[in-house]
Parts: C-alpha cells; sequence; structure tokens
C-alpha cells in the first residue's frame, strides 16, 4: 500500500514537473516573440551590405547606418518572417512613394527599381530587404532629422538639434507601424505647414494664381473705390482663403476690406484698409515661391526637438515675424512686436535660459559703438557724454538708468556669448514700422512692463506695483529668476497660427534661398 501511494506521489510530482516545463517553454517563447517584432531567424552575410551600396550608388551616404543596424540585428532579416513581409514594410513602401507630402523635393534614388522588385511576390528577397532598411534610413533622415548640424548651422542656426536614434525609432516602428503617420514626432508647427503645403500645391495644379495688373500709375485702393483692379484682387485672395467667396465685383466693398485686412496680418504688413502698390507686389509672388517658402520652413522644424514645446514656461522670439510670444503650460501668455538686429549686426538664432530680470539698468556701452559713435561724438561736442547721460566707469562708458537709457526701464538677461538679450527701448515708433530691422543685435521688446509682469505673476514678492516701481526708481537692481525660463530665438518665414492662418514673413537676412537651394541638393 505504501509501495502503492510513493508510485503514485511520484507520478504527480513528474506530471507537475513537465507542465511546468512546457508553462516555461511557452513564456520564453512569448517572451522572445515580444522582444523581436519579426520571428523570421535567416541571416545573411555582412558583405551582401557592401554589395548592395556597390550595386546602387546613389544611396551610399546612407550604407554607415544600415551597417550598424544589421551589426545589432546580428544580419538577420528585418522586414520579413514566415509569412512573407510584415506590416511596418508595406506602410514604407507607401512613405516612400509618398514622401514629397513632407515637402522633400529630391527624387528617391532607384525608386522604380525598389517598386518593381516590392511589387512580386512575398518570398524572402534579399534586395528586397536591403532597399527597405536603406530606405527606412533615408526617410528617417530626410523626414525627421534634416540636413546635417554642421549645415544648419552654417546657415546661420544655432539652436540645439533634435537627437535620433535609428535603432530606438526602428524598433518603435516595427512594434507598431502606425508610429510612422503620428503627429507627435516633430513640433507641432511642422504639420500645420504640411497641411499648408498641401492646400498651396493643390492651388498651384489648378493653375495658381493670376498675376494682377494694376497699370503704370497705380497709387492706392480705398474703401468705397471702384476698378476692375479690385476685382483681380477678389480673385487672388479667394483661393488664399481670405475671401469666403468671389463675388467679382469691381467694388472695394466691406466684404474685401475684411479680406485685404487679414491678408495684411498674415503678410507682416501693418492691418489697414488702404492696398498699396506694395500689397500687389506681395499677392503677385508665384504660388511655386510661396510653396518653396513653407518647405525651407518645414526643413527648420525638423531641427527642433518636439519637447521644447512642453515646456513650463518658453519665450519664443520669432526674428522674420518681429514677434515675441511667452507661453506658460503650452498656452499663450503675451505677444509682443520686437525690434531685431539689422542686416549688418544680425540677431543670432540660438537659446539660452533666462536667469535674471534687470530693472533701471545701466547700458554698458560695447566696444565697438564706443569705437564707433561715442567716441567720434566726444571730439565733436566735449558734452557728448553728459547730454546722453552717460558717464566713464572703470574704464568704459556707460549710460545711467532712466528714461533716456537705450535699454530702457527694464531688460532680461539669458547669459550667452553672443552678449544677446531682451529689452524695453525708449524709441517706441519703431515697434509700429513694418521692418523692424534696427537694432545692433539685441531684441528690444514693444510690451516689456507686460512681460515683466507677466514673468514675475507667480511670485508672491511682487505685483505690478513693485515692477513699475522698480523701472522707474533709476537706481540698477536685478532679480533672479526662481525658475530659468527656455528663450529660443528662430528663424521662420512661414508660420500657420492657432486659427489656421498661414502666414508669409520677408526674409530678413536671406536665409530661405541658400536653404531651398541645399535642399534640392541633399
Amino acid at each position: 500500500m505504501i509501495s502503492l501511494v510513493c508510485y503514485t506521489l511520484n507520478l504527480l510530482y513528474s506530471m507537475k514537473s513537465i507542465v511546468f516545463s512546457l508553462l516555461l517553454v511557452v513564456l520564453l517563447s512569448n517572451c522572445k516573440k515580444k522582444d523581436q517584432p519579426n520571428s523570421n531567424t535567416a541571416t545573411f552575410e555582412s558583405t551582401e551590405i557592401v554589395n548592395f551600396f556597390k550595386k546602387y550608388p546613389k544611396l551610399n551616404a546612407y550604407q554607415t547606418q544600415v551597417t550598424a543596424l544589421y551589426t545589432e540585428e546580428q544580419h538577420q532579416y528585418i522586414w520579413f518572417d514566415e509569412d512573407g513581409k510584415i506590416e511596418t514594410a508595406d506602410v514604407l513602401h507607401d512613405r516612400i512613394n509618398n514622401i514629397d507630402e513632407e515637402g522633400i523635393s529630391t527624387a528617391v534614388p532607384y525608386k522604380e527599381t525598389f517598386n518593381e522588385k516590392f511589387e512580386g511576390d512575398d518570398k524572402l528577397d534579399l534586395q528586397i530587404e536591403l532597399f527597405l532598411t536603406t530606405y527606412y534610413v533615408y526617410y528617417t533622415t530626410k523626414v525627421n532629422r534634416g540636413i546635417s548640424e554642421l549645415k544648419s548651422k552654417q546657415l546661420g542656426w544655432h539652436l540645439p538639434r533634435k537627437k535620433l536614434s535609428y535603432a530606438s525609432y526602428l524598433d518603435t516602428l516595427l512594434a507598431n507601424p502606425k508610429e510612422i503617420t503620428k503627429s507627435d514626432h516633430l513640433i507641432p508647427q511642422y504639420y500645420k505647414l504640411k497641411e499648408a503645403l498641401k492646400q498651396y500645391r493643390a492651388i498651384e495644379q489648378k493653375g495658381g494664381w493670376k498675376t494682377i495688373t494694376t497699370g503704370a500709375n497705380f497709387k492706392a485702393l480705398k474703401p468705397g473705390d471702384s476698378s476692375a483692379v479690385v476685382a483681380q484682387i477678389r480673385s487672388r485672395l479667394f483661393l488664399t482663403k481670405h475671401l469666403a467667396s468671389d463675388s467679382k465685383s469691381t467694388d472695394y466693398d466691406s466684404e474685401l476690406e475684411k479680406g485685404i485686412l487679414k491678408y495684411q496680418a498674415n503678410n507682416g504688413f501693418e492691418a489697414y484698409a488702404t492696398i498699396l502698390p506694395k500689397h500687389i507686389e506681395a499677392m503677385n509672388v508665384p504660388v511655386s515661391l510661396r510653396i518653396k517658402t513653407l518647405i525651407v520652413n518645414m526643413e527648420r522644424c525638423r531641427w527642433i526637438s518636439p519637447d521644447v514645446t512642453k515646456s513650463k514656461a518658453l519665450l519664443v522670439v520669432n526674428v522674420p515675424s518681429y514677434t515675441l510670444t511667452y507661453f506658460r503650460d503650452e498656452k499663450v501668455v503675451l505677444t509682443s512686436n520686437v525690434v531685431v538686429g539689422t542686416d549688418l549686426h544680425k540677431t543670432v538664432i540660438f537659446s539660452g535660459m533666462m536667469r535674471y530680470v534687470v530693472f533701471s539698468p545701466y547700458w554698458n556701452v560695447p566696444k565697438s559703438i564706443l569705437n564707433k559713435e561715442i567716441l567720434p561724438g566726444i571730439e565733436k561736442n566735449k558734452n557728448y557724454l553728459a547730454n546722453h547721460d552717460m558717464e566713464w566707469h572703470e574704464g568704459y562708458v556707460r549710460q545711467k538708468p532712466g528714461p533716456k537709457n537705450s535699454l530702457g526701464l527694464v531688460k532680461f538677461l539669458f547669459p550667452n556669448s553672443n552678449n544677446i538679450y531682451l529689452h524695453d527701448s525708449p524709441a517706441k515708433g519703431l515697434y509700429d514700422k513694418e521692418d523692424r530691422a534696427f537694432s545692433h543685435g539685441c531684441i528690444r521688446v514693444a510690451k516689456a512692463k507686460e512681460l515683466a509682469n507677466a514673468i514675475m505673476k507667480n511670485d508672491a514678492d511682487w505685483n505690478p506695483e513693485k515692477v513699475a516701481a522698480a523701472m522707474s526708481k533709476g537706481d540698477e537692481s536685478w532679480y533672479t529668476l526662481k525658475s530659468k525660463i527656455p528663450v529660443y530665438i528662430g528663424y521662420f518665414t512661414s508660420w500657420v497660427d492657432n486659427e489656421g492662418n498661414v502666414n508669409f514673413y520677408d526674409d530678413v537676412y536671406k536665409r530661405d534661398h541658400k536653404l531651398a537651394k541645399l535642399l534640392m541638393t541633399e
């Protein structure tokens, strides 16, 4: 009896061990499948990669990244499993064939050859495998990264560039192919510009817009005027949605006035009802050039990490639009006109962390201005310094705090090697001009007082009355921010606002053409 019981127990223990072993195998198998998006274990020799790029030399720029990816994958097939091509392969194939939607103007090398091979049967094919991996690197480089950091710096862009890992992004796509079309890999503005590009290409496909002809004696049109030019303007503004309809009327009525005011606001003009030759000139810019502008600004969006827009507080200056925007919790708190550097003294495109607000500041005159302007002024007039509220101080000239101070009543410091900062200014009239590139490189803020109040709002020790008193005190005082504020000085000649309006601005430093030319040869 005892022997029977022992036998039974041993049998049960053995069965339990077998069941446990089977469960362990299943679990390990599931883990393996989870870790490896496809279960294909076929491999190939590394020399095949070299041979592939010898056969398709126009793709050589991507060989290093492709080799690195396969080294990490131990030269296993990425895009095939036991059933053939995986879903991500089809998604990537579609994206490559529609890459122009991303503002990529250059032709995809060997695309016809790739399509012919891809559309065959689903059996394991090393050529298709290597094409897909190469095009994955190609697409990710073109769409998500953009031109190299060295080249963007040569174009005057010194903002920190977005980081990109080809391997980790590939893992993401293999796990979920739909990730490639999600709109969170780049800053939100990129996807708005992408929609605008679609809109303007549709206009181009229908023939674009006709050139508005005015005659040599044209000076202006005002509400109430009647002219054949008015009908041409209506047609033009209807195409870009500045008018809801085109009545064909030659009378400058209230409907057209609303459209004109909107157009002027969206194109960097002072918004007033009079139509001048400069407005007609802007309307006559061909749609092909507007498309090029959208494309180069999509490229600039690729260079910025989407994490920037998620900052608790963020201050952004866009040089071509002459505007400053202060965000808190991703919402606009304040917008202000600004004055930026002249073409000779360009405002640098870079970023920093605002640390200090300085009330009633001294202006320490830069050596270049001292030599070119101040010293010659002193030679002509011995009272020059006194007349400008200036004084010598420790071997250099500074301007005393007060209403005449060139920095105004407050400045905002984000220490940087470019010696650029934001500040108030007594020259208020400059903020109302359409072209506001007048400074030596620093940024003058029209709503400096409002910006100071917005920044200090969350500090219980400060209120608007205390800010006003500090600004007008006449004695310099520094306030150290409890939390630093990221400051981004950018350069965008096209921008889509929160209402979906497409805005175009003058290329004040003439940088668009250089970038567009580079994109056509990349």
